[in-house]
């Protein structure tokens, strides 16, 4: 069927007639100019892709009329401009798509079906780690490891831009997805089959938000759910509230855009904007950068939104041209969101749309921070910061404690280093890491901290040479700023040379620290710490040796590298003593916001950004120098122990199984709040007492080639042996901390994966019990796959967060909600009874289900299946095998 909104269709210069838009101010319709901007990107897809099959006209109208939508819980589809990827999510997709490819043709279908129909970009990033740092070659080192590590993924990402259509690869090296997605890949407007429409994007990284900072309306999804996107189905999702983040006033001179994003962070949190879109408005608005404005969005996750949405002003398209993008596609860019009412003035209140709520923030509020020690919501102002931590050294065990007993508060542990004595204390940091496109995307915060940097070496301060210093830029643009400006020797100097361009120490590859310093830490059990200008510090996930970490600014991290320790007052202590014995203060060194604008004018010029993203495809050697297999199905290797085909479509038929109770299933775990994917699929180091590192011993391998979790997601067999394999892991079974459960028929405590095992033996389903925010964190399809592996059948948890819950729908594993009111305390709950899951015949989106007890109890949960079309991947036992069966058809 034709688009019934053909008659609004134009081009957009008369003198190019074949290039045409969707000109939604044709529409005449009042509601429009009323819609938050995010919203109309949504309409414009909807209208755009409107066939009456995947997106109906009902839908459009479900849109137009948000304003009284928004609050009846109702399904529309989305259909993004493209998808991207990072090499940690983007692995395990292209191992979907091949066995899919052996699946479509075992059902009779045409393999070559299964390829990007949405254009795709897939950008290595995840795999460098820090095994080297302090040193002029610590860049080289570290790249050529991670090919040495990781070839036979690459090899396989390379067969993968080959054998799939509309899929582009950008080799390692080149920088951080985020930070490449906004100086590079974003198009603002895309110009592609003859139409003109808005950039849009999902990716398989929750800080795909990061791209909201430009007007790119983006947010993280599943893999599995972006797998789906990539094959062309659209989007199924809730119209989102939009809550209205007003800006005003100007920022006081000594904060930076980290300190106003950790403010935001933990404002948000106390609001509550879980599962809605967040734009933002007002005259401060105008006040901040892009990057300013990419650093608040890419934290989206941290406060809980689905989006955090900067409409496109003059600035935005500043920053295109700034960035080196064609100035005469700029322009057409501009013409075009002028023509549909999607270019803001924030200093015009009268373009003010209508939002769910408004809240507000005045910029000159905020005060440096910091956030931590273990969630990034926990802001604390700098001048707290000394005394917080004392006060979490001996708070109960939790997000704010350690409960380390009074008497040993000021333990010390004596150590050697390089032949030269040291002491580390509880608050020692051991780990000083400029790190993450959260803020090496921003120039005024790296130029900042190189500015810091030369005027503490020019005071003659240093870094204690055991503390694990990094830097590790987001594109190779930054690396040219710094060394054009001069400032790149101070870092080297104080121990931030370059190590690699990935996320490094943000998600967890932050390499070992130095044996003396863990025996150190060990023997005195102290709570060393880590500060980093990264997005996420939860337990367990910068290095197992650093209990408390903390998120702050590149100048602060420096500034705490200096210090040595998180237990200083900068406004009462010096950092150090300079050679003629002058103390030398925080503030006799922090750059001045005129001082670091000046020298970001200079040079922080578009032709670096063409320079470096001119060649970005080609310019890594060691990626053109591999080679792949140009057939079209994959021939799987059975030695790979990185690569390997994943059992999820065995046995699959084009008949539909009918959905059967879950009978007398047996508790594998039992949480509290806030369980991070972290926890349920760690990314980082695999331990040598693991039964992922069993495997990999029995296959030959020594500790030193097990490489991360994250590197290994193309295996299944090692990814569900690291399923709740986080040492950090807490479990209201066992008294300790760690990645074990109990067997109940046994009564033994075993490791997670093989009490699985034994439950899966004997015929056990098995479910998860979870308080609030389960699955907080990265978007990691393998925290749902993984516990499927495991048996597991369904979850039962008082919330989700929001991209889990669609992961495990994905996979076909059942997120049970309990009642408002209610939870395992409530109910009496232990975990150790057989729970009873009734599926009726019949199913409905959010319909409460019965759970039976073998103790004879009976109570009601919601099933999460929140839209008919998730009830449909259920019913196939999953969104990929529905895909399959659609595709063999």
């Amino acid at each position: 069927m034709s688009n019934p909104f053909v008659r609004i269709v134009e081009p957009l210069d008369p003198k190019e007639p074949l290039k045409k838009f969707f000109n939604l101010s044709k529409l005449e319709d009042v509601r429009y100019a009323h819609l938050p901007f995010s919203i109309r990107v949504l309409l414009e897809a909807a209208i755009r892709n409107c066939d009456e099959f995947l997106v109906k006209k009902a839908d459009v109208e479900n849109i137009l009329n948000w304003k009284v939508v928004q609050h009846k819980n109702v399904e529309v589809p989305f259909k993004p401009a493209r998808v991207i990827l990072q090499d940690f999510t983007g692995v395990p997709a292209v191992v979907d798509f091949a066995a899919m490819r052996d699946a479509v043709k075992k059902l009779g279908g045409d393999p070559e079906k299964i390829n990007p129909i949405c254009p795709a970009d897939l950008v290595i990033d995840h795999s460098i780690q820090v095994d080297f740092n302090r040193r002029s070659d610590s860049l080289q080192k570290n790249q050529d490891l991670e090919f040495e590590r990781n070839k036979e993924r690459f090899e396989f990402l390379k067969w993968g831009s080959q054998a799939f259509k509309n899929m582009r690869i950008i080799p390692p090296g080149s920088g951080i997805i985020h930070q490449v997605n906004l100086e590079y890949l974003a198009r603002v407007v895309m110009d592609q089959g003859g139409y003109y429409y808005p950039d849009s994007v999902v990716g398989t990284d929750s800080h795909t938000t990061m791209i909201d900072g430009l007007g790119v309306l983006g947010w993280g999804v599943g893999g599995i759910e972006a797998e789906a996107v990539m094959l062309g189905q659209p989007i199924s999702m809730v119209l989102p509230e939009v809550v209205g983040y007003k800006l005003l006033g100007n920022p006081h001179p000594l904060v930076t855009s980290t300190d106003i994003v950790l403010t935001i962070t933990k404002h948000l949190r106390q609001v509550g904007v879980v599962g809605k879109f967040v734009e933002f408005f007002g005259p401060g608005v105008a006040q901040l950068s892009i990057a300013d404005r990419a650093t608040i969005a890419n934290m989206c996750p941290e406060y809980g939104a689905t989006a955090a949405y900067f409409p496109v002003d003059d600035i935005s398209i500043g920053y295109l041209i700034q960035t080196g993008r064609d100035k005469e596609k700029v322009m057409c860019t501009k013409r075009y969101l002028e023509a549909v009412g999607m270019l803001r003035d924030f200093k015009n209140s009268s373009q003010d749309p209508d939002f769910t709520q408004v809240v507000e923030l005045d910029l000159h509020t905020v005060v440096p921070c910091c956030s931590g020690p273990k969630r990034p919501q926990d802001k604390v102002a700098v001048s707290d910061m000394k005394k917080d931590f004392e006060t979490c050294l001996g708070a109960k065990q939790g997000f704010k404690g350690f409960q380390i007993a009074p008497d040993r508060h000021t333990s010390i542990v004596k150590f050697n280093f390089e032949g030269c004595d040291f002491e580390l204390a509880h608050g020692s940091v051991v780990i000083a890491a400029i790190t993450s496109c959260t803020n090496t995307s921003n120039p005024s915060v790296m130029l900042g901290a190189g500015l810091l940097a030369k005027k503490a070496v020019e005071a003659g301060l240093t870094v204690k040479p055991y503390i694990k210093t990094s830097l590790s830029p987001g594109s190779g643009v930054v690396t040219y700023y710094l060394r054009e400006s001069g400032v790149m020797s101070y870092l080297s100097q104080l121990g931030f040379d370059v190590v690699g361009y990935g996320c490094m120490t943000c998600i967890g590859n932050s390499g070992p620290l130095p044996e003396s310093v863990v025996e150190a830490i060990t023997q005195g059990d102290l709570v060393a710490v880590g500060v980093l200008s990264g997005n996420r510090n939860f337990e367990g996930r910068v290095h197992p040796n650093t209990r408390a970490n903390y998120l702050a600014s590149p100048p602060l991290v420096i500034a705490y590298a200096i210090a040595g320790t998180i237990r200083i007052d900068f406004e009462k202590e010096p950092l150090g003593t300079n050679a003629s014995g002058r103390k030398i203060f925080l503030k006799d060194i922090w750059p001045t916001r005129n001082e670091i604008q000046a020298v970001e004018r200079q040079f922080v010029i578009p032709g670096m950004f063409k320079e470096v993203y001119q060649k970005i495809e080609t310019v890594n050697q060691s990626w053109n120098a591999l080679n792949a297999p140009s057939d079209k199905l994959y021939t799987w290797n059975p030695k790979s122990t990185y690569i390997k085909s994943p059992p999820f479509f065995d046995g699959l038929t084009l008949a539909l199984q009918t959905p059967k109770t879950i009978e007398d299933a047996y508790v594998l775990l039992s949480f509290g709040d806030s369980v991070t994917t972290d926890h349920i699929s760690p990314a980082g180091n695999i331990a040598r007492n693991s039964p992922a590192a069993r495997y990999l011993t029995s296959r030959g391998l020594t500790p030193r080639e097990f490489n991360s979790y994250g590197s290994r997601r193309g295996n299944d067999a090692v990814m569900a042996r690291g399923t709740f394999a986080n040492i950090r892991l807490v479990n209201k079974f066992i008294d300790k901390q760690g990645p074990q459960t109990v067997h109940f028929p046994s009564g033994e405590t075993l490791d997670v994966f093989d009490a699985a095992e034994r439950y899966k033996q004997a015929g056990h389903p098995l479910i998860v019990l979870a308080g609030k925010e389960y699955g907080a964190g990265s978007s990691r399809d393998w925290a749902a796959k993984g516990p499927f592996l495991l048996g597991v059948k369904a979850v039962l948890a008082e919330s989700y967060e929001r991209i889990h819950r669609s992961n495990l729908v994905g996979m076909g594993v059942i997120p049970l909600q309990y009642l408002p009111g209610q939870d395992a305390g409530t109910l009496g709950l232990t975990g150790r009874e057989r729970y009873t899951i009734i599926i009726p015949e019949q199913l409905k989106p959010q319909m409460n289900v019965q759970i039976k007890l073998d103790t004879g109890k009976t109570f009601h949960a919601i099933m999460r299946f929140d839209t008919d079309v998730e009830l449909t991947y259920f019913h196939n036992g999953g969104i990929l095998n529905y895909m399959i069966r659609k595709m063999a058809c």
